[in-house]
């Protein structure tokens, strides 16, 4: 490249000292000329902090005054970084030296491209691909996102099955790659989304503005997951099951969105019922709120957690501009026209390979 990008890695943090210890020497390693780190911190009350400022006093610290969640934390630490890319890296990652220069090259060929995100494959078991992301992301026409390596609980080994790179519907927050001057007309995150499908909702926003989302084979990182909430969290839980609705409600057209929603709503009583049959109270508890408060969000009450939330005036200025995305070329590249869940619990097609490639867009 004759003109280098200026490219920044940043971290989001919040109380992670003992991720940040372990995963960010090889972070420090990478190869990216002129490369800035960012740790941004969401008010840790760890030694997070001191960490840093004793070991790594290069990286650049950006304080927020609270916990602002994964959405309003990035938000408010990218206005205050310069690059041409920003990485958005989980502080649960390790790295290898040459991971950028593939997916910055990768960018760098067609200007359509927004966002990317490597292969992902697991920390503990680095030869199997990782729940968040894979080998890049696809949405079924039901609303339901799925990878490739990954459909629901059932996980894939990485055997080069995925060795090429393609356009694909969204990039994992894990390790988003972003061109700033795209991030900044979409408005970055949603911040009514605090956690959990923020990065598939950008990646809607994109591309319903005409702009291209990459899975990039050639690089690839090695994610520990559920650094902050693990999988039997019942919050954790609520945000999947609201968010997944919020993303619908925002991304498509009116009619379409109603009809879909109104599925997902019959579906989503099955989930119940099944946390139920488990003994899982709690999630079943946290769907049906989860369906209480997006319910409120379409008559503007906005909820946090399980209760009402009054939005502060730092975060109303900060939240996007315009709740519905700005529809200029809807790509639906990456797009499955059939049902993942019935194909996954019914036809018993567990692995992306499975499905009929006519039915991907």
């Amino acid at each position: 490249m004759i003109n280098t990008p200026k490219v920044a890695v940043v971290i989001l943090n919040w109380n992670g000292v003992k991720y940040l210890k372990k995963f960010l020497p090889s972070v420090l390693a990478s190869t990216w000329p002129g490369l800035q780190i960012v740790v941004g911190d969401n008010a840790s009350t760890d030694d997070s902090l001191a960490f840093i400022r004793e070991n790594y006093p290069d990286i650049t610290i950006i304080q927020n005054r609270q916990n602002y969640g994964f959405t309003g934390g990035y938000n408010r630490v990218l206005s205050q970084v310069d690059a041409d890319y920003y990485i958005l890296l989980n502080s649960d990652v390790e790295v290898v030296p040459g991971w950028i220069e593939p997916v910055i090259s990768l960018m760098e060929s067609d200007q359509l491209i927004a966002a990317a995100a490597p292969k992902i494959l697991s920390y503990a078991q680095k030869d199997q691909f990782e729940h968040a992301g894979a080998a890049g992301g696809f949405m079924d026409a039901f609303g339901y996102p799925f990878c490739r390596g990954r459909m629901f609980y059932e996980v894939e080994q990485d055997l080069g099955q995925y060795a090429q790179s393609d356009e694909v519907f969204w990039a994992s927050g894990a390790s988003l790659f972003i061109k700033k001057k795209y991030w900044d007309e979409a408005g970055g995150f949603d911040e009514y989304f605090f956690a959990h499908m923020e990065e598939i909702d950008l990646c809607w926003r994109l591309k319903n503005m005409g702009y291209k989302v990459m899975y990039c084979a050639q690089s690839t990182i090695y994610h520990v997951g559920g650094g902050t909430l693990n999988a039997e969290n019942p919050f954790k839980t609520y945000l999947n099951f609201r968010n997944n609705l919020l993303l619908l409600k925002k991304n498509l057209p009116f009619w379409r969105a109603f009809f879909v929603i109104s599925v997902r709503f019959g579906m989503d009583l099955l989930a119940i019922v099944r946390f139920l049959a488990e003994g899982k109270r709690k999630d079943a508890w946290a769907v049906s709120r989860a369906h209480q408060n997006f319910v409120l969000s379409i008559f503007g009450i906005r909820v946090s957690g399980y209760g009402i939330k009054d939005l502060s005036k730092d975060e109303k200025k900060s939240s996007p501009k315009t709740h519905r995305s700005r529809r200029i070329v809807h790509n639906l590249k990456g797009m499955y026209k059939g049902s993942i869940v019935w194909n996954f619990f019914v036809k018993k097609k567990t692995r992306f390979t499975d499905l009929d490639p006519a039915d991907l867009i």
